[in-house]
């Protein structure tokens, strides 16, 4: 999949969505009026003022019109936004897949594709976008969840067509830090991890993704408590989100004080990590040890 030719970067809806959150709060903001009194004057519930603003709805066309009208924008500003919420409901790809995802997985791989730089920590196994089909497979059938053979095929599906946001000419930088348990745990079988382990050194020759592994002799490091995402957009009023997946539920923690905290964990796990040379060497005598 190529990326575009032109230098501008193209964002997900996703994205879009969470930006125009960002637009409408700070223009209520500018005006000093409060959720309550927005709502007053519009006759609207404060909640579909809580829900725009927090990016969980959009605007429809009417609406939208009704809140710029409010906050007096004009002009030019008034087309761009406009055309923001016309763009942040437009379906992603992904759409196409809602019978086997979660709605707030389907959120993650929104801010995913708009993303200009992952970090990602993963403390068991490989992460999804640097997964073979075979080990992916393996991954989602041992997972948590009882799933028939079609579920898991549509699941693999959509992992393998994340990862052509790397093969975009705008495609985001990666960089993967694992602990070395996700080296030698064999997934599937010493086959299917064998060529795991082959991918994921031909990824990091592609330039744009860095891998660190955190050895055992490590002890105990900074992702003691868990696998964590941190996303990083291209726009700076766009601000970073950390993905944390759990059994429950999956966590946004978009507070700068929590993006803050797990950017320090990130910062620590690549100081106790193994230099990516070494990290590359350690995965070359792990492929050596399963053929």
């Amino acid at each position: 999949m190529s990326g575009n030719h032109n230098g501008v970067r193209r964002q997900s809806p996703t994205v879009r969505a969470r930006r125009l959150a960002v637009e409408l709060a700070n223009r209520r903001d500018a005006t000093g009026l409060t959720r309550e009194e927005v709502a007053r004057r519009l006759q609207w519930s404060t909640s579909t003022i809580f829900r725009i603003e927090t990016g969980r709805s959009l605007p429809q066309p009417r609406s939208m019109r009704e809140l710029l009208d409010l906050y007096g924008v004009v002009g030019s500003e008034r087309d761009s936004l406009i055309q923001l919420a016309r763009e942040a409901r437009q379906p992603g790809w992904w759409r196409s897949y809602r019978d086997v995802l979660p709605n707030p997985y389907e959120v993650y791989i929104g801010l995913e594709t708009g993303a200009a730089s992952i970090h990602n920590f993963e403390s068991v196994a490989i992460p999804g976008l640097l997964q073979t089909s075979d080990y992916a497979r393996a991954m989602i059938r041992g997972g948590a969840q009882e799933l028939g053979y079609e579920e898991i095929e549509r699941l693999v599906e959509v992992r393998l067509t994340r990862q052509l946001v790397l093969s975009r000419q705008d495609r985001p930088r990666l960089w993967v830090v694992i602990d070395e348990a996700a080296v030698h745990r064999i997934i599937g079988s010493p086959v299917v991890m064998r060529g795991q382990l082959r991918h994921l050194l031909g990824e990091t020759e592609e330039g744009k993704t860095t891998l660190q592994v955190v050895p055992f002799s490590a002890g105990a490091h900074a992702g003691t408590t868990g696998s964590f995402v941190i996303l990083e957009f291209p726009e700076p009023t766009d601000p970073r989100v950390v993905y944390v997946e759990t059994l429950s539920g999956d966590l946004y923690l978009e507070e700068r004080v929590d993006v803050t905290d797990y950017a320090i964990a990130f910062e620590r796990l690549c100081a106790t990590a193994l230099s990516p040379e070494k990290s590359i060497d350690l995965v070359k005598k792990a492929v050596d040890n399963l053929a």
